[in-house]
């Protein structure tokens, strides 16, 4: 099966896309010649500068569009703008991510909203704005998740359990979707170090508990992105951790 073309000319929303995993998300599917809407909150000028990148190569290709992912009413504009600018919605990927440790004893109830509300609430609402327009393209939906969704990340008791929650919401979704519309998770292991930076002791640790004794890299998450959304057409309900074995060597 030649899938050399298979997302010619479709339309893709990632939300978080300016910059890390996101960017490569969208440097990745635009290559592959999809159309791209960069979702950010905000890093406006990093979202600019990738779409003006990749309208340098495809002209009309790309766009931005700016939204706060815990304002549920502004959602469904997400989807209304990359509907407008490319005629249509084939993938949604469910990228942006609050993270930060909240330990047991200190956790607050704005720190649960945030969490919350950008790891799993926003998934949920944003899925369901866009389910109208992936059902008429037999579209696909990728939530971007987490291995610490299936064992918690000491110190960070909200981050895991709302990335638990999104297992949950992506089977659930491809149940309420199907058969219309794929619903698919990657959980990510060590991929992309925190921005805070990490003891390189503590780096170390992680690695050594990988099979594959190494960390990936942005690359990792685009191609089995590109997979679900290329070559997995009888693929749904799924969560594929790229973690190098860690969860299975914990």
């Amino acid at each position: 099966m030649d899938t050399s073309n298979a997302l010619a000319q479709r339309s893709v929303l990632i939300t978080g896309a300016a910059r890390r995993i996101g960017a490569a998300l969208a440097r990745g599917f635009h290559a592959e010649g999809a159309n791209v809407c960069i979702h950010f909150h905000r890093s406006a000028g990093e979202a600019e500068q990738l779409r003006d990148e990749l309208n340098a190569r495809r002209d009309g290709s790309a766009i931005c569009a700016a939204a706060d992912l815990l304002d549920l009413e502004a959602l469904p504009s997400l989807v209304e703008r990359t509907t407008r600018a490319f005629g249509r919605l084939d993938v949604l990927i469910n990228n942006a991510s609050s993270f930060y440790p909240t330990p047991l004893g200190a956790v607050t109830a704005r720190q649960w909203d945030d969490l919350m509300g950008t790891n799993l609430r926003a998934p949920l609402f944003l899925s369901q704005a866009a389910a109208p327009a992936l059902k008429q393209t037999q579209g696909l939906i990728i939530n971007m998740i987490d291995i610490h969704a299936q064992r918690p990340l000491p110190q960070h008791p909200v981050y895991s359990t709302a990335k638990a929650g999104l297992v949950m919401l992506t089977r659930s979704l491809a149940r309420e979707l199907g058969p219309k519309v794929r619903v698919n998770g990657i959980a990510p292991g060590p991929i992309l170090w925190p921005e805070g930076g990490i003891d390189e002791t503590v780096k170390q640790e992680i690695i050594d508990k990988t099979l594959l004794k190494r960390s990936g890299s942005p690359p990792d998450i685009v191609r089995t992105a590109l997979f679900f959304a290329k070559d997995a057409p009888f693929v749904t309900g799924q969560i594929l951790a790229i973690d190098g074995g860690r969860s299975v060597g914990w």
